[in-house]
């Protein structure tokens, strides 16, 4: 399977990352401690975060642009 396709599975686990609470307020604040770790674990441990920059092209912890 090519690593470009974008599953269910894959909108399912984004889904769960823009739902999750950590996720959320690193993206919104961009500094503290909620930053800092989803920023330290997005790539390493959390499958969640591995969905969403697949699906949005983007780390779970950057910024929501408002264009």
């Amino acid at each position: 399977m090519d690593e470009k396709t974008i599953s269910e599975k894959d909108k399912i686990m984004a889904q769960k990352c823009i739902e999750c609470s950590l996720c959320k307020k690193a993206r919104k604040e961009q500094r503290g401690f909620a930053f800092w770790l989803v920023k330290k674990i997005e790539e390493l441990l959390c499958p969640y975060c591995k969905a969403y920059e697949k699906v949005y092209g983007r780390k779970a912890h950057e910024t929501i642009s408002k264009e």
